[in-house]
């Protein structure tokens, strides 16, 4: 199960919308061995496609030497869908080389950037895709959830 706080949530919702047409990607980093995502990362989808994305590669470098200084992994990764629904694509299962990161996905497909999305997250293990529940929160420490 993903659990995140209702911010990271937002905010992950808000990129989508925001680079829509075109496909929102990003990062949620969070303290190494946590599972807790905390830090995050919008990404500028370098393809600049409303059908594909990729992380610039100098920018994922950063990211990578940033999260090591920080003594940081990948939580979430994050991306979004603007035709399709929120499932991962062959292409992005064939690209999913965190086994073990959250896979978000938000679809903004049956939106004009303000009504109904859908945000969904997976674990990709060796090209294997299982959806997982969501759980937000207020703040982490919490029982009750959103």
């Amino acid at each position: 199960m993903l659990t995140l706080t209702q911010d990271l949530h937002d905010r992950i919702v808000a990129h989508a919308r925001a680079d829509h047409p075109d496909e929102a990607c990003g990062v949620v980093a969070g303290p190494a061995g946590s599972g807790r995502p905390e830090r995050f990362v919008p990404m500028l989808n370098a393809a600049r496609s409303p059908t594909f994305y990729e992380f610039d590669s100098g920018d994922l470098l950063k990211l990578y030497r940033e999260m090591d200084d920080r003594d940081e992994e990948p939580v979430i990764i994050y991306h979004s869908h603007t035709a399709t629904e929120a499932y991962p694509s062959r292409t992005d299962i064939s690209y999913a080389n965190e086994p073990g990161a959250h896979y978000v996905l938000v679809s903004t497909a049956d939106t004009d950037g303000s009504g109904p999305f859908q945000f969904r997250s997976f674990r990709i293990v060796d090209g294997e895709v299982t959806e997982e529940e969501v759980e937000i929160v207020a703040a982490y420490g919490n029982v009750t959830t959103q």
